[in-house]
């Protein structure tokens, strides 16, 4: 199988400490995977890393099998490459439609407005075009985020907690947005996620970390009944806690 991303051998130090040792993780082109763990254990470090954010001390990025591990953010983009972030980054004096339009003028001069409105369509978004989205709520505002950062067909996707601050519906239609864009668009995503059942509904393969290695990489099932995973992250989990840590 060829694969759109791939990380080889990533390491990363903070001073003595290695927040990734060694780290390997492969994405194909239509694939959703998941990438979750404890807090600390990594998961945004290699985000920085595989967006370019962060150059790894050990290790290399592959894109299209080409070497990008120096290539810049600007450059990875320019080549297909999306990304979001925890903390929330819209345009927010501009509208919604003119987020999506910002993330396609640079290309095409902002002519496609189809793929915006199905885009604001999808993501139950078409009566809030004209507001700005600095005035949106927290699960409408990542919704932005999501259609901003597919609005110009990315070829890899990188979710960093899309569905926090999401209701139950938000979550139900993000999920069914991030399929589309890998069944109909052919975008590889990966997605950190602490709403363990969400990845578990939405990704095809979930890669676990835990103190900066991959502790496990399977289907959802397969890390579900893991011992190892259970033991360092599933089975911290509380009854009231359900999937949401």
């Amino acid at each position: 199988m060829s694969y759109v991303l791939e990380a080889e051998g990533v390491v990363v130090r903070f001073g003595g400490v290695r927040a990734l040792d060694g780290v390997g993780l492969r994405l194909a082109a239509g694939e959703v995977c998941g990438l979750i763990g404890p807090n600390g254990a990594g998961k945004t470090t290699l985000f920085d890393v595989v967006s370019g954010i962060r150059r790894p001390d050990a290790g290399r990025v592959l894109f299209d099998g080409a070497d990008i591990t120096r290539r810049s953010p600007v450059w990875r983009a320019r080549h297909g490459m999306r990304r979001t972030f925890q903390r929330q980054q819209l345009f927010g004096q501009l509208t919604v439609a003119d987020n999506l339009l910002v993330a396609q003028e640079w290309r095409r001069g902002g002519q496609d407005p189809g793929r915006r409105g199905e885009l604001l369509a999808a993501c139950g978004l078409d009566a809030l075009a004209g507001s700005y989205a600095g005035t949106l709520p927290v699960g409408r505002a990542r919704m932005v985020e999501l259609a901003r950062a597919a609005a110009d067909r990315p070829r890899v996707l990188l979710l960093d907690e899309p569905a926090s601050g999401m209701t139950a519906g938000e979550r139900e239609r993000l999920a069914a947005v991030v399929r589309r864009l890998a069944e109909e668009d052919g975008c590889a995503v990966l997605l950190v996620e602490h709403n363990v059942a969400f990845v578990m509904e939405v990704c095809s393969r979930v890669v676990v970390l835990d103190l900066g290695s991959v502790l496990a990489e399977g289907t959802p099932g397969g890390i579900r009944a893991d011992e190892r995973v259970r033991e360092a992250y599933l089975g911290t989990q509380t009854p009231a806690q359900g999937s949401h840590t």
